[in-house]
């Protein structure tokens, strides 16, 4: 069995083994234990700045901080980052192009018993439309890893998004290179293409392969860059396998699945079915139960994508 690591632990582990290298400040919101930043508190506390349970202050105590030269990180929940400071996230990060990168965990409805009022399911949305706003969502360690160092070295706001939950590690330490704004095919198939992002890439891993018990092809693609999305290889799935499915822990309104749907739509009409929660709000719950309840599964990824082949015949 593949070892099970939560994206929150590779952002804080990031921060610490970056912050050996790179001269950049940590800000959270009273949540360093939580958003894993504690790690790097611990090694560099004259760099890190709790700025308490007020999030907006705490984003333009960053945009302040980057106006000096200095790349900044700041942490707290993803519906608090994109929810509670989106005028702050936009108006003084976004606006003047600074180079603040928002550290984003907890996001999606793995957050489990803390419910609806933390499950962001609308943050992906909410950030791609802010104007020069990059937007990632990485799948595992290795890759949410690469993203920080990468995010730490472009100049401009960046969004990641990071989650609760420990989940599969699907990418090999020596091998993986992370590529800004392009996807990565990580099964190649003919008959369908699954497209996911962050913790839902195991899932549609697992669903090619059932689906290959069955005879169909599936090519399954990573997309962990949200923002701006790599429309040349969407154009060339729907050209190739004439039909994708979209798997994303968030709702199927503004996220991944919209953004696949925009690019296809307006350069290659084929079927697009989503995968993620139907606009609705989450629940308190178990984290399995409320993967089942919501769809997010290995299971209904293979039956919309049995669905899209059959829409793409008639």
């Amino acid at each position: 069995m593949a070892q099970k690591i939560a994206t929150r632990e590779s952002y804080g582990n990031a921060l610490a083994a970056l912050g050996e290298k790179y001269d950049f400040v940590v800000l959270d919101a009273d949540l360093a234990a939580a958003t894993k930043t504690g790690i790097f508190k611990k090694k560099f506390p004259e760099r890190f700045f709790d700025c308490g349970i007020a999030e907006g202050n705490m984003m333009t105590v960053a945009a302040g901080i980057a106006t000096t030269g200095k790349p900044v990180f700041a942490s707290t929940f993803a519906m608090f980052a994109a929810g509670r400071a989106f005028e702050q996230v936009r108006n003084s990060i976004a606006y003047p192009h600074l180079n603040v990168k928002i550290g984003a965990t907890h996001a999606g409805i793995t957050v489990g018993e803390d419910g609806a009022t933390h499950q962001c399911l609308e943050d992906l949305g909410v950030m791609r439309t802010i104007p020069g706003m990059v937007v990632l969502n990485p799948a595992d360690d290795v890759e949410a890893r690469a993203c920080v160092e990468w995010a730490l070295n472009y100049v401009g706001p960046v969004y990641i998004r990071f989650g609760r939950l420990a989940v599969p590690v699907v990418f090999d330490d020596a091998d993986y290179k992370f590529e800004f704004g392009k996807n990565l095919t990580v099964r190649e198939g003919t008959d369908v293409t699954i497209m996911a992002t962050g913790t839902m890439l195991y899932m549609a891993i697992e669903a090619a392969e059932k689906l290959a018990e069955e005879g169909i092809s599936a090519r399954v693609t990573n997309v962990h860059t949200i923002k701006p999305i790599d429309k040349d290889d969407i154009i060339e799935a729907a050209k190739t396998t004439g039909c994708i499915v979209t798997a994303e822990e968030h709702n199927i309104l503004g996220g991944l699945g919209s953004a696949v749907a925009e690019v296809v739509c307006e350069n290659c009409p084929v079927p697009v079915l989503r995968v993620g929660v139907e606009d609705k709000f989450g629940k308190s719950g178990k984290v399995p139960a409320l993967l089942e309840a919501y769809g997010l599964t290995t299971e209904n990824i293979v039956a919309k994508a049995k669905a899209a082949i059959a829409a793409k015949k008639n």
